[in-house]
């Protein structure tokens, strides 16, 4: 994932924005991305799909993500064209789900409480550090480690595998 910069405008959401929040119990009977993308947060952002662009960024509030482990949350968000999540603090089982199917999540408390829905934001994965193009504000992310990086950059853990699998023979 090195030199994978990621830059988008950013939508908002507070604090303990739940799995069921993120896509709703009643369409878990359907696994496929872009169905998924198409009800991505509609409780809270109405018409987000129709509105959003690829490679814009979620920032949240703290403990983004709670509620059910279900991996769902992470897929639509990605599907719906949100290149990362910045948040406050998240949920551990949902931070784990990210980074498996792929989506960047940094944690970084002060963005959440500065940057305006609308703001630019260029984020650099691999030092954690995040601007405000807008303003010029940069802030201070959690960087990713090494292998998750690796696991980032392959597009989630089932391709990471893959790779390693296919590469030992």
């Amino acid at each position: 994932m090195a030199g994978n910069k990621i830059s988008g405008q950013v939508w908002k959401v507070g604090h303990d924005v739940d799995t069921d929040l993120i896509i709703a119990a009643r369409y878990l009977n359907r696994s496929e991305p872009e169905f998924l993308a198409q009800h991505c947060l509609e409780d809270l952002i109405p018409n987000l799909l129709e509105r959003v662009k690829a490679g814009d960024i979620l920032v949240a509030g703290k403990n983004f993500g709670c509620g059910s482990s279900r991996e769902h949350a992470p897929i639509a968000l990605k599907a719906a064209g949100f290149s990362c999540v910045i948040a406050e603090s998240f949920a551990r089982i949902f931070y784990r789900n990210a980074i498996n199917i792929g989506l960047p999540i940094i944690v970084a408390p002060e963005v959440s409480r500065t940057v305006q829905e609308g703001s630019k934001l260029g984020v650099d994965p691999v030092s954690g550090e995040i601007k405000d193009l807008t303003t010029g504000t940069v802030f201070r992310g959690e960087p990713f480690p090494p292998f998750m990086l690796e696991i980032l950059g392959k597009g989630g853990l089932i391709p990471y595998v893959r790779e390693k699998v296919k590469n030992r023979g």
